[in-house]
């Protein structure tokens, strides 16, 4: 299985973004975080800046709806430009609704689960699923700790013979990828590795060997 290095631009320079995505070129996919301030504390960017950054970047853009209503908003940011477009079963919208929707306007849907949230949870929607998102982390701040704890979801997953992409997002640096790695995710948000080291390419470089070595 392919592993995918996607970098949050929540670390990123928001005043410099076309040239932070260019230092970040060779990802495999762009990590788009929007919060609303409602179904997570922090506000950050919308449809609007997603489509002026869609312009002058190449990568497919993995867009993570930390929002309370993903379905009301899948259409604006299908037209933004998402690729995959990732919603939380902790929101209020309706889970099969909002997966139909996405797949509907063309683009991969993906669910994400809260810490707390049982991976049991995101089962019965696998089959129409491109990919699930392991938080790491609680949503909503970049820079938290890697949990650990949450391996057994993915290792799970697995077990149930799920062979579509698994993403973790929080606290990924060159040495939490190896553990998530080894229980078998093959997609990996980082934000603060990347965009806080010297050289972005080469963290990329380094986070995928090391994935790809576990």
């Amino acid at each position: 299985m392919d592993m995918k290095i996607s970098p949050s631009i929540l670390a990123s320079d928001y005043a410099n973004l076309e040239s932070e995505l260019k230092r970040i070129e060779s990802s495999d996919l762009i990590h788009v975080d929007v919060m609303d301030g409602h179904f997570v504390p922090n506000i950050s960017i919308g449809a609007p800046v997603t489509a002026a950054i869609k312009k002058v970047c190449s990568v497919p853009f993995d867009v993570h709806l930390m929002i309370s209503d993903p379905l009301k908003y899948t259409e604006d940011f299908a037209k933004a430009g998402a690729d995959i477009i990732c919603f939380h079963i902790e929101s209020d919208s309706d889970t099969e609704k909002t997966i139909d929707k996405i797949l509907s306007v063309g683009k991969k849907a993906a669910l994400a689960i809260k810490p707390k949230t049982p991976v049991e949870e995101v089962i019965p929607f696998l089959d129409r699923l491109s990919m699930v998102l392991v938080m790491t982390v609680e949503p909503g701040f970049g820079g938290q700790s890697f949990m650990e704890d949450m391996m057994p979801k993915i290792e799970k997953l697995r077990v149930l013979g799920y062979k579509g992409d698994i993403e973790v997002d929080g606290g990924v640096n060159p040495e939490t990828i190896k553990l998530a790695a080894k229980a078998g995710a093959n997609v990996f948000v980082a934000g603060s590795a990347v965009f806080k080291s010297e050289n972005p390419a080469d963290t990329i470089t380094l986070l995928r060997n090391n994935a790809i070595n576990a």
